[in-house]
């Protein structure tokens, strides 16, 4: 009986694999099958090492892989009961992606029917990685380096003050008006200031995903941290706790949840604020190259900048979710 309904489980699990495939297996059949009408859309070609390939072939090659990546998602996500659960949950979404894909190609490549060059289809955005994908890499590369020195600063400090704020009056008195008066101003605003007292751009930009970080961060942890029930102090202090222990072992614990979720807040206003300064003064980063496609109407190359940006944000707050989930193991089961 058991092993009926494990087979039984099997076979239903694998439906759901199908049926997040299928979307991309469609968006390959229209790309085969339908001809291409529009006579404006050149399928380039591009030599990829011993390899010739054309723009069109390319994006064939990209969702195959991407049936092959859900595939071994699948599988891999079969082994556990949680991670099967999301792996259905999220097939109807993946499927219509793959739809979407397709719905793409067809108007915005065979058809040409959305306005030329703004609204590119996929194989042309594809083309921009097929042309400079080490450009892009290196651009890429100078992001990453700007918002990791400039975010980890900012978590740094934003929850040095929010701890300093939240448990010390004084500090709450002198600095609070301040962080509340600083907080409201984008940091955007700062820039004038920020490239011409800092010697680099780069570190110009640096100050800015800084300020934009460090009010989310430091006004949530504050509140976190003023909010801990008196009770658990009045707890550790009949344990023998001193203030170093109150604050460390019980008021900073308290406020875990709340400083995750200015991390992750102050990540979004981070990510923004990157690109914004590297149009706006760096030379390099996604931004910058964005800003350089632009001039140039190579709108195909900004959206393939965007996409990296969508997946590297992603990546970042999946990481932010891990530690988060790490940290706050205690709260599985407790909350939803």
């Amino acid at each position: 009986m058991e092993n009926k309904k494990t087979v039984k489980t099997g076979i239903r699990y694998a439906v759901y694999i199908l049926f997040t495939v299928t979307g991309f297996v469609l968006a390959i059949l229209e790309n085969i099958f339908v001809p291409q009408i529009a006579a404006d859309f050149e399928n380039k070609k591009y030599a990829l090492g011993s390899f010739v390939l054309s723009i069109n072939r390319a994006y064939r090659i990209f969702l195959f892989l991407l049936i092959i990546f859900y595939i071994a998602v699948g599988i891999f996500s079969y082994l556990k009961e949680n991670r099967q659960a999301n792996y259905i949950k999220k097939a109807k979404f993946r499927f219509a992606c793959g739809v979407a894909l397709g719905i793409w190609d067809l108007f915005g490549t065979k058809l040409m029917y959305f306005p030329q060059p703004f609204f590119p289809g996929p194989a042309k955005i594809l083309e921009a990685f097929l042309m400079e994908s080490g450009y892009i890499l290196e651009n890429t590369l100078y992001s990453l380096r700007l918002f990791a020195l400039g975010f980890s600063l900012g978590v740094i400090f934003g929850v040095g003050t929010g701890i300093l704020i939240g448990w010390f009056d004084k500090v709450y008195y002198w600095l609070a008006p301040v962080l509340n008066i600083s907080g409201v101003i984008p940091a955007v605003a700062w820039m004038p200031f920020a490239l011409t007292i800092f010697p680099t751009p780069f570190s110009g930009a640096v100050f800015l995903i800084v300020i934009c970080a460090w009010f989310p961060i430091a006004s949530l942890t504050a509140q976190g941290i003023q909010s801990t029930p008196k009770s658990q102090f009045d707890a550790a202090r009949t344990l023998g706790g001193n203030t170093v222990y109150l604050l460390f072992h019980v008021a900073v614990p308290h406020a875990m949840p709340q400083i995750f979720m200015g991390i992750s807040s102050a990540n979004a206003f981070a990510f923004t604020t990157l690109v914004m300064a590297e149009m706006l003064g760096q030379p390099g980063g996604l931004g910058y190259y964005i800003n350089t496609s632009k001039v140039w109407s190579a709108y195909y190359k900004v959206f393939a900048a965007i996409i990296v940006m969508a997946v590297l944000f992603s990546l970042i707050m999946k990481g932010i979710g891990a530690i988060r989930g790490y940290v706050l193991r205690w709260q599985r089961g407790l909350v939803k």
